[in-house]
């Protein structure tokens, strides 16, 4: 399939893009009026449409269940021993209802952690966008061959389902995993060439309690396991100190910067960020789960991650408008392997088109500026993913039932 978007402002500039199949084949065409669809772009501008690299999308049944409370308390009194009730249909329509979530306000690609990871995967399907999906993992853990055969089936089963699923592994974190178990499960993931996805030193308890345990910081320990690589992609990072990053760099490990999650939990600090970076560490954004958020718009998250980093520096230039939209772009995408995150011919058609109308962003002297700072997810008008057209004029296929489902889902959850 052919699509043609005509007179679209690109980098301030009227273009015409043309998409094959899912690239981006030509940008200004000689014969633009030969497609199976023909988008109208006049006072429209596109962007890449966004990654969200750090999320558990089912936890959307729980937005609002449990709000303002420390970390630890909010997961084992109430978080942990909801999702020990968990079942397939939750998490499906869970994730259904975040995929609808991102697709609306203009992600077409996350990087999910939780249980029963074939009901998200297909919820991403359904929804026709991207999804890296891990199941997570707790102790007792039973490492060896049983395991490895289990593991290798599931992500077998996942490679099957769709082009759009990226199979991961998703160790949760140190202080619920043994030793033994993160070392296996990061050998595992090196030798099957798997993504990893974890949290790592999202709070000073965490940190203080490793080195009480282990008489090491949480790099210096895990590095020892062999813990990290470049398949490592670590949520939070807050807690670091100037040798761990030099780790994380030298391991070509990447960090996830969850400013709205790491504020409402009260975490105690900013992510490192220009740190990381200077290093070259790469660093994208993720807003976590909806019950620690209580939002997957990443166009809010920008504006977090921004005045978080500002605010916490007492330095204005800590980080830009430009740094922030590359976090959910260009370095989300490389962080993931995707070749995606600019609009480029040869790149995957994953886009937004962006409606220049919107009063957050009228009078429009600079569009990442006004994307980042003014913007919500209300902005876009169309997304495409994959070179298929998943909202058009701000109309999702299906979502009223979608809405629907998972409300009743979400409160036949809580009252079992």
């Amino acid at each position: 399939m052919t699509i043609l978007i005509k007179d679209i402002k690109l980098n301030g500039k009227e273009t015409t893009i043309q998409i094959d199949n899912n690239i981006i084949s030509k940008i200004n065409p000689k014969n633009p009026d030969k497609s199976d669809r023909i988008l109208n772009g006049k006072g429209k501008a596109v962007i890449p449409s966004l990654l969200n690299n750090h999320t558990h999308a089912a936890m959307s049944l729980l937005r609002g269940y449990a709000d303002d409370f420390p970390l630890q308390k909010w997961l084992s009194e109430y978080i942990w021993p909801m999702e020990k009730k968990l079942k397939a249909k939750d998490v499906y329509w869970g994730a259904r209802l975040a995929c609808l979530e991102m697709v609306k306000t203009g992600t077409t690609c996350f990087n999910d952690m939780y249980f029963f990871p074939q009901e998200t995967a297909r919820a991403a399907i359904d929804a026709g966008i991207r999804a890296v999906v891990s199941e997570v993992f707790f102790d007792p853990l039973e490492t060896g061959e049983k395991l490895s055969n289990s593991l290798k089936k599931s992500i077998k089963e996942l490679k099957k389902m769709d082009e759009l699923i990226t199979p991961a592994i998703g160790p949760h974190a140190i202080y619920t995993l043994s030793n033994e178990s993160l070392a296996w499960l990061a050998e595992f993931s090196k030798k099957e060439g798997l993504l990893m996805h974890f949290h790592l030193s999202e709070t000073k308890k965490e940190v203080d309690e490793c080195i009480e345990k282990n008489g090491k910081r949480p790099v210096e320990l895990l590095d020892e396991l062999g813990f990290f690589s470049k398949h490592s992609i670590n949520a939070h990072c807050v807690w670091l100190d100037e040798k761990e990053i030099k780790i994380l760099a030298k391991r070509k490990s990447r960090a996830v910067y969850c400013p709205t999650s790491n504020q409402k939990l009260s975490v105690g600090k900013a992510m490192p960020f220009k740190k990381l970076s200077h290093a070259g560490v790469i660093v994208s954004l993720g807003t976590d789960g909806n019950a620690s958020n209580n939002s997957l718009d990443l166009f809010e998250e920008m504006k977090s991650a921004v005045l978080l980093q500002k605010f916490s520096s007492n330095n204005p230039m800590e980080m830009t408008a430009i740094d922030a939209f590359k976090l959910c772009t260009l370095n989300a995408a490389e962080s993931i392997g995707l070749n995606a995150g600019l609009i480029e011919e040869g790149k995957l058609a994953d886009l937004c088109i962006v409606d220049l109308k919107n009063v957050k962003i009228v009078p429009g002297h600079d569009l990442v500026s006004d994307l980042v700072y003014s913007a919500d997810g209300s902005c876009i008008e169309t997304v495409i993913c994959n070179g298929k057209i998943v909202m058009l004029n701000r109309k999702v296929e299906g979502e009223e039932e979608i809405i629907e489902k998972a409300r009743k889902q979400a409160f036949d959850l809580v009252q079992r």
